[in-house]
């Protein structure tokens, strides 16, 4: 079992495997260049799936593949299959953008992907294009339609903007609720990287726009999520992701890993310790210790705070998947 340094079991590994993205959105990255890290600075699927071993036997049972957009790794169909093989019914689940989810889903799937969570922030070609800065909208509703077809549980994702998407909560919910899919609305998260005076809706102002239409009780968080949860009176549940409150930080259960072989104790902070040179010469022993010794760096809350701090991550969130 894995445990840091407050006491916090810790059970699901983040993998990056590219910061590669085909989007350039405004809350994550609109103004990096369309390049990436040269092939050989990334960890193969061999040497990552090395370390997820170690992870695995030391108590990891969930994993997310995240990005950048991780459909763009070539053969990652292949990396999930080896990761299931390893241990089958593991909680395998992957974030991405929907953009590519038509011509893989059915792969994912047959390789052991259980679910994905897929951005959807608006059902506006316009606005869909003006936030990712790319015509995007009909190949992520007809990617969302094949994952569902195939078999895989889907979740998704809305970043809600004031004066750009904020007028279609209710839209986007209604969409998702129609098709059986849960939502969850994240509060955007400061970055050095986004697009200067973005605005995203507080968690009490999604709840107001919800509340115009539906009667819903808040039920709390299920788990370790870091949603909180709501119920409408016909049973249906939608969550909001508020990093700026600390109360999912005291049973955080995660870490992360780039693509890079950086292994990160938080999504906010920039410590962070290397397991490459380890994996790369096959040393399980200190592949473990790098392990052990950034959960014990792992930090008890977040930076994000409602006061007047007003702090934005040095982290690319790109690189982490968030």
């Amino acid at each position: 079992m894995l445990v840091d340094g407050f006491g916090r079991k810790v059970n699901y590994l983040r993998i990056s495997v590219t910061e590669r993205c085909n989007f350039r959105c405004q809350y994550c990255m609109p103004e990096k260049p369309f390049s990436w890290v040269p092939k050989e600075n990334l960890l193969s699927f061999e040497d990552l799936f090395l370390f997820v071993k170690v992870a695995i036997d030391e108590g990891i049972d969930k994993i997310r593949i995240t990005g950048g957009e991780p459909l763009l790794r070539y053969d990652l169909d292949k990396f999930i299959a080896m990761i299931n093989k390893h241990k089958p019914g593991l909680d395998l689940a992957l974030t991405t953008n929907g953009f590519l989810m038509k011509e893989y889903a059915q792969k994912l799937y047959d390789a052991g992907l259980k679910r994905a969570n897929i951005s959807l922030d608006s059902l506006k070609d316009s606005v869909a294009q003006q936030i990712a800065q790319k015509d995007v909208l009909k190949n992520v509703k007809e990617g969302i339609d094949e994952a569902l077809h195939v078999g895989l549980k889907i979740k998704i994702n809305m970043v809600p903007l004031k004066g750009i998407n904020d007028v279609e909560v209710l839209d986007v919910l209604e969409y998702a609720k129609a098709k059986g899919i849960s939502i969850r609305f994240i509060e955007y998260m400061e970055n050095r990287f986004a697009k200067e005076k973005l605005q995203g809706l507080s968690a009490k102002e999604i709840e107001s726009i919800v509340g115009t239409k539906y009667s819903f009780e808040e039920i709390g968080r299920e788990g370790s999520s870091p949603a909180h949860m709501y119920r409408f009176e016909d049973g249906y549940k939608f969550g909001i992701i508020d990093p700026h409150n600390h109360d999912f930080c005291e049973d955080c259960n995660r870490i992360r890993l780039t693509a890079e072989g950086v292994l990160i104790p938080c999504l906010y902070f920039d410590e962070a310790m290397s397991i490459k040179e380890a994996v790369q010469k096959g040393d399980i022993l200190e592949a473990s210790l790098i392990l052990k010794e950034v959960l014990k760096n792992k930090p008890e809350k977040n930076k994000w705070s409602n006061d007047d701090t007003n702090e934005t991550s040095n982290r690319a969130f790109y690189e982490t998947g968030g």
